[in-house]
């Protein structure tokens, strides 16, 4: 049995913070703002995995009204997602996702961010796609988002 899920996540740019995609940080002037670390492609991929559990998404399992998880790394989320999907007998057939993003440039950090993912979630990093995309200069390009796929396998 195959199922798909859609995830998505966006956080504007704040000074002050680091600037953490896919549990790697990148150097730029600014961070992502988020009661995490702001991680938009791990909580997308995240709620990829919860919506083809049909479960709900990673705010009921860590809301933001919670001050205990506040600045929490969100590859601590990603892997209690990771538990509910093995708990349920599923495993990862691919995840692709988009990022969005005037600056940095991702294509740099993609092969790092690749192998971190990988090793976090336990497949072939091949079996991750990550691209990079801008708004082609149309907004002020003050955040940056992610969408993700996932296809699961019973």
């Amino acid at each position: 049995m195959f199922k798909i899920g859609i995830g998505f996540d966006i956080h504007r740019f704040e000074k002050g913070r680091k600037f953490i995609l896919g549990g790697i940080e990148i150097p730029y002037s600014k961070g992502l703002l988020g009661h995490s670390d702001g991680d938009v492609l791990i909580h997308s991929i995240s709620d990829a995995i919860l919506g083809a559990l049909g479960r709900l998404d990673i705010g009921y399992y860590f809301p933001d009204t919670e001050q205990k998880i506040k600045g929490i790394d969100s590859k601590k989320i990603l892997k209690k997602v990771l538990k509910f999907l093995k708990k349920d007998g599923y495993s990862i057939v691919n995840i692709d996702n988009v990022i969005i993003c005037e600056k940095p440039k991702i294509l740099p950090y993609v092969e790092k961010i690749k192998i971190n993912l990988a090793n976090i979630i336990g497949v072939e990093k091949e079996k991750i796609g990550i691209k990079g995309k801008t708004t082609e200069g149309i907004d002020r390009g003050n955040y940056c988002a992610c969408l993700s796929v996932i296809l699961i396998e019973k």
